[in-house]
């Protein structure tokens, strides 16, 4: 009987430990921002330094959760369903926008699903080549490919990534098909581009600033409407000739549906505060980055956002006829 009535006295207890937590103003415990990647990429280190600076503004502890597989989607499909209480965030990048267009069977709509918090930065990416690759410059790289074509080897990492999608973006713009070669991952391409396996990569800054530099491979062009401050002699592919081109690996902030507009209103100010640390910014220049305007760190901006990037590469991939492994 008495340990009946300590059972019962433990539950009770618990229960209004439970209750007066969610009497308290959020946030009342650690929230947690799930990554859908392998910690120590590019996406952790963003993820890791907003997180940083946020858990300062909102007094609480903001840990990092890395859960990898099918392009993000495992991670994805688990906060879509967490409760929407702004315990539980996530930090992707474009790859939510394209997980409709690569799964058929997508466990979770990618904008309905999710309440936004705010985009975070845009990564520039490149176009690059093995360094005796025969085009001098961007212009000359244009001619060539639209001449060579599939004879041209291209590499990425893997079906959904960043540098796919560049990829399917810059030959949808010329018209042209190149021949894939595809990786696990961005350094083991680099590794083989350094050794001239293959002939193009685009791929983010932060794996390509210093190797341009060092003149170790080649750098034809930038993806941005403007130049990159850390490679301002690289020039843009519009100006080459590829008129508005745009593409860069872009990374925001998502929670599950449903949030209350005072967790909302809790969540993007400390979002908004993070993008003006001085650490922050100066962390975000070593990865060849900078945060985003505040006017687009907003939860309409980057629904907005979210929306047109949807839209624009769902034909891409669908001509391209590719799906997520």
């Amino acid at each position: 009987m008495r340990t009946s009535r300590l059972g019962v006295s433990l539950i009770a207890m618990a229960g209004i430990a439970a209750h007066a937590s969610a009497q308290q103003p959020y946030p009342a415990r650690p929230i947690t921002i799930v990554v859908p990647a392998a910690a120590g990429g590019p996406t952790d280190a963003v993820a890791r330094m907003i997180g940083e600076s946020m858990s300062r503004s909102v007094g609480q502890q903001v840990v990092v959760e890395n859960v990898g597989g099918a392009a993000g989607t495992i991670a994805m499909a688990r906060v879509a369903k967490s409760p929407a209480d702004g315990y539980t965030l996530a930090v992707w990048h474009i790859a939510q926008a394209i997980a409709p267009a690569l799964y058929d069977n997508l466990r979770y709509n990618v904008i309905d699903d999710f309440d936004s918090i705010g985009r975070i930065t845009d990564v520039p990416m490149t176009i690059v080549g093995k360094a005796n690759l025969e085009p001098k410059t961007a212009i000359d790289l244009i001619a060539w490919l639209k001449q060579k074509q599939e004879a041209v080897t291209y590499a990425h990492a893997g079906v959904g990534s960043a540098s796919h999608l560049c990829s399917l973006l810059f030959m949808d713009a010329l018209r042209i098909k190149m021949t894939a070669v595809s990786y696990r991952g961005t350094g083991p391409a680099m590794t083989d581009l350094l050794g001239g396996v293959f002939d193009l990569m685009c791929d983010q800054t932060t794996t390509t600033t210093n190797q341009i530099k060092e003149g170790k491979i080649k750098g034809y062009a930038a993806t941005t409407k403007a130049r990159l401050s850390v490679l301002p002699d690289l020039p843009t592919l519009d100006e080459a000739g590829l008129k508005d081109f745009e593409v860069t690996a872009w990374h925001a902030m998502w929670a599950p549906r449903g949030l209350s507009v005072d967790v909302i209103g809790k969540l993007n100010p400390a979002l908004q505060a993070a993008l003006k640390d001085p650490k922050v910014i100066e962390r975000l220049a070593a990865l060849g980055t900078e945060p985003v305007p505040l006017e687009l760190a907003t939860p309409a901006a980057l629904k907005a956002h979210l929306t047109a990037e949807v839209a624009k590469w769902g034909p891409i991939l669908g001509a391209a006829g590719a799906k997520g492994e």
